[in-house]
């Protein structure tokens, strides 16, 4: 067998030589022969193998803010891996390329555990980033080198939309130190119809992770005629007022025409300003735009004064107004910052 086909850590094995992977919330079962939904796990002989254990699809050194994450270690840069899969089947997909790519019909290069801390360290870099597809569907792999990370005091972050398991959650929340949770949308027949999955999972994990320490951001994609309901977004920004709290950032983000959602035009800006709006009104702290580069919306402001206390274009941080323990240097209200800022200079593709 190939050296990058890994039993998996996480199944049951059934009657018939039938198993059940559990490291997602869709739970497939899966025939002899078969694979689950993300095509990254399939059952050989009665026995469920990983079939993207170490293949990478892209490495990059990206900003944190890419993640995005606003308001763990500002200005750092993030060594940032993928592979191909997904367990969702959002139909406007950014990264369709890789997240729809059968992993036994494209190319992909092997990289050990090692190597990918190997060159994060070689680089610099605070942080691995899991990212571009879903991370839960090669989790066994991410453990390995989150393992390995731990040992060079690097940290893990996570980029999901958040469809974990009941009992993965534990596990992931034992080695990830920072997520960026996609809610696609606040309605469950949303999720059914388009992307074949359920909201509710999603929800559990989010808070599951909060509560276990995690740090957490959330990114709510607008979509015209979708999800950009203003009832939904404030229903949406209710739940995370009440199950994160006011000081858990969310990012609102402008959608462009991907994929199959070809036919939609790009999220105007007006629609963006009022969920900005919405999310301020219901009283959350930190409520960012994405996607539109240069806009007052990707600035974060003292909560207290309202001062502007970090300026933002784009990833890049432009202006720094915090104290050297994360307070508003003009009223000295603490700000829910993680880490000190670094002004890292290093972004690049690897390959």
């Amino acid at each position: 067998m190939e050296k990058n086909i890994h039993e998996a850590r996480y199944y049951r094995k059934l009657e018939d030589n039938v198993v059940q992977c559990y490291v997602c919330a869709h739970k497939c079962i899966i025939k002899p022969g078969g694979r689950g939904i993300c095509l990254a796990r399939e059952n050989i002989d009665g026995k469920l193998y990983l079939l993207v254990y170490g293949r990478i699809s892209a490495m990059s050194i990206d900003p944190i803010e890419k993640k995005p994450l606003f308001h763990w270690y500002p200005g750092s840069p993030t060594f940032s891996i993928s592979t191909v899969g997904c367990n969702f089947r959002c139909p406007w997909c950014q990264n369709h390329d890789i997240s729809r790519a059968d992993p036994k019909e494209v190319h992909l290069r092997y990289v050990p555990p090692e190597e990918v801390v190997r060159l994060a360290v070689k680089y610099e870099c605070p942080s691995i980033s899991i990212t571009y597809n879903e991370p839960i569907i090669w989790f066994e792999y991410g453990m390995d080198v989150a393992k390995l990370a731990s040992k060079h005091d690097l940290k893990i972050v996570f980029v999901t939309n958040g469809y974990f398991s009941e009992e993965i959650v534990s596990e992931a929340a034992k080695y990830i130190h920072a997520a960026n949770v996609d809610v696609k949308a606040f309605k469950e027949e949303t999720y059914r119809k388009y992307i074949g999955a359920r909201l509710q999972p999603v929800l559990d994990a989010i808070v599951a992770l909060k509560e276990k320490g995690v740090h957490v951001e959330t990114t709510y994609l607008v979509i015209p005629d979708l999800n950009d309901d203003p009832k939904e977004i404030e229903a949406m920004a209710k739940w995370h007022l009440e199950n994160l709290g006011p000081d858990t950032p969310l990012h609102i983000s402008r959608f462009f025409p991907h994929y199959k959602f070809l036919d939609r035009p790009p999220t105007p800006i007006e629609t963006l300003v009022r969920a900005y709006k919405i999310a301020k009104e219901v009283g959350l702290n930190y409520v960012y735009l994405g996607n539109v580069p240069g806009h007052s919306g990707e600035n974060t402001y003292c909560p207290s004064c309202g001062k502007m206390l970090i300026r933002r274009i784009g990833f890049y941080i432009s202006e720094w107004n915090l104290t050297e323990d994360n307070k508003c240097k003009y009223c000295g209200a603490k700000i829910s910052v993680v880490g000190k800022y670094l002004k890292a200079k290093r972004w690049s593709w690897l390959w």
